[in-house]
């Protein structure tokens, strides 16, 4: 993706009197983001990425650069009562320029609205400077109509994104009452299903129990809206973790990305699908599309780590994998994956090391058995691997004892016991167990990919399912015949209205005016001209001047005169415009056309 297409909307500050409107700032700024996010063509740094920078004093140009974007929209809310102002600005990071800036007083009744006309504004600007892509009508449609409901869903989120049982439970509770409020509010729900799911997975709570409510919520969402991006990432992964569906965690995750392209958690899971896959062409366009949007994120670090990791790029995954354990030592899947790799490249005392600093509590009894099965298998202590490998199969014959399966698959592996393999494999593939997909294809036990099963085996566990068409979005292209009929009336118009006078002629009202579509002006002005809105209309306000500064009637009015006069608002913009233009500031044409 174009990285002149992208901006950042960093964490709007809370003006209000009190502090605990932090959440609410917080949130507007997040539906912004997720706004933006559904224009496909367009890059938008995620949540995490932006907010990395909140409270911090660090220069706009730093956090460009850090993030890789044209643009930055920096903002405030301040609320009273029942009224909240909204003030904005967009700066064009390249020559530290303002864009624009806004300020929206609005009643708090109408938090959505406001939230959609800003996105909106945000939009056309940068489409007006930076180029074409496709906008709808709107970008963000009102949730609900409970305000309170709203609010407990705030609360809640910004609770659950703490990450600790403690906090994700006091989440559910705002999230549940968001849904008394509300029962059609589809973010409490998938909160709700969210919050379950993490408890389940975390063995923070009973996990059927959990998972049944978790579930239960993703129904009720899928009955409000089952083309909800939030909702379908968390069916992939309830398809994914309790089904072992890898089909049917890619068809969702699909679907979540066709209704939000910028969504990093739903780019970072589909890239480990196909990382789990061993597909490395589709796996990195999706890890360097996460990194691009969400570069600061530890868990994208984690998935370009396990990337490099499962591709035998041993090096370049151990210096990640380094990096992650550094900034916490507690990163469990970091602490995992390093492990194996350890034991993969035969750094025996750094494995052995790596695993005695993890604090009991933190890896289940069957995985500390089978990595010391697999330690001794691979070092060839044959005589100390007999009475731990005994016990790792008495473990396995419980049917719901999915780590000592995985483990004991491994280990197999590694003594080239394919036949046991495959009975382990055949055991996990009936009890739909998410392990058989994570360790089917791991570097430790590559030894089996030369039986000729294993291709079988490998196009019966990571089916795909191809993403239907209908759910794509309309494209804005015109055919040459249409292109060249709006081309005509396009320039027509702009000779005999000459409508870039006004100063602040928009790409929008501008359709408006000669009757098209503005996605397909955008398009028609950025792929047959070859220009975007900016640019054509400057050249045109520019042609204007050239031709005031030849009239003698004109020698008394200055040069920012004639450039007001010409359809500038300012004398950077004519300035800048005239050079990028000509290669010559205004004074030196006027010396030259004077002589």
């Amino acid at each position: 993706m174009n990285a002149q297409k992208s901006i950042a909307v960093l964490p709007f500050v809370n003006r209000s009197v009190h502090t605990e409107n932090e959440f609410f700032c917080d949130g507007m700024t997040e539906e912004i983001i997720n706004s933006l996010a559904k224009i496909k063509q367009l890059k938008v740094t995620s949540k995490t990425s932006s907010f990395y920078f909140k409270g911090k004093n660090t220069p706009l140009s730093e956090i460009a650069r850090t993030l890789n974007v044209s643009a930055i929209l920096e903002g405030s809310v301040r609320l009273h009562d029942n009224q909240i102002r909204v003030s904005a600005q967009l700066i064009n990071v390249k020559d530290d320029t303002h864009i624009w800036s806004e300020t929206w007083d609005r009643f708090l009744d109408n938090v959505f609205e406001i939230q959609d006309e800003i996105s909106l504004f945000i939009a056309d600007k940068l489409r007006e400077q930076f180029g074409h892509f496709d906008i709808q009508e709107h970008l963000n449609t009102a949730p609900t109509y409970n305000l309170d409901a709203y609010q407990e869903c705030l609360l809640g989120r910004s609770l659950f994104n703490k990450w600790n049982p403690e906090d994700v439970n006091a989440a559910i509770t705002h999230f549940e009452k968001a849904v008394m409020l509300d029962p059609n509010l589809i973010e409490a729900h998938t909160g709700l299903a969210d919050g379950y799911s993490f408890l389940a997975v975390a063995g923070f709570a009973p996990r059927e129990k959990a998972w049944k409510k978790s579930i239960d919520h993703l129904e009720k969402a899928k009955s409000i809206d089952h083309n909800n991006a939030p909702l379908n990432y968390l069916l992939a992964n309830q398809a994914f973790f309790t089904e072992a569906s890898f089909e049917k965690a890619m068809e969702y995750i699909q679907i979540a990305l066709v209704n939000k392209p910028n969504y990093s958690e739903a780019i970072q899971f589909i890239a480990f699908l196909f990382i789990l896959r061993g597909d490395k062409k589709e796996a990195q366009k999706y890890i360097l599309f996460a990194k691009s949007i969400d570069p600061l994120n530890q868990e994208t670090k984690f998935y370009e780590a396990y990337f490099h990791y499962r591709f035998r790029q041993y090096n370049r995954a151990k210096s990640l994998l380094e990096e992650l354990l550094e900034a916490n030592n507690r990163n469990l899947p970091a602490v995992i994956t390093m492990a194996y790799l350890l034991l993969k490249t035969a750094e025996f005392d750094q494995a052995d090391k790596i695993l005695n600093n993890v604090p009991g509590e933190m890896i289940m009894p069957d995985e500390k058995l089978g990595l010391q099965c697999i330690h001794m298998a691979l070092s060839g202590e044959n005589e100390a691997l007999g009475p731990m490998l005994n016990e790792l199969e008495k473990n396995a014959l419980n049917d719901s004892s999915f780590q000592a399966h995985a483990y004991l698959y491994k280990v197999y592996c590694c003594l080239d016991k394919y036949d046991e393999a495959f009975k382990i494999l055949e055991k996990l593939f009936n009890n739909k167990s998410s392990i058989l997909l994570l360790s089917f294809g791991d570097p430790l036990a590559e030894s089996i990919q030369v039986d000729t099963r294993y291709k079988k085996y490998h196009s019966r566990i990571y089916r795909l399912h191809k993403l239907s068409s209908q759910s794509k979005s309309k494209s804005s292209s015109l055919d040459n015949s249409t292109a060249n009929t709006y081309l005509t009336r396009l320039y027509s118009f702009m000779e005999q209205e000459t409508p870039y006078l006004n100063p602040t002629l928009t790409l929008r009202e501008l359709a408006g005016q000669i009757e098209i579509h503005p996605n397909q002006l955008s398009w028609l002005l950025n792929e047959k001209i070859g220009k975007n809105f900016n640019t054509f209309i400057n050249k045109l306000r520019i042609e204007h001047f050239k031709e005031l500064i030849l009239k003698p009637e004109n020698n008394h009015i200055s040069l920012l005169g004639l450039a007001y006069e010409s359809g500038f608002n300012s004398k950077t913009a004519f300035n800048t415009a005239f050079k990028r233009e000509t290669g010559i500031t205004p004074k030196e044409y006027m010396n030259n056309t004077r002589l």
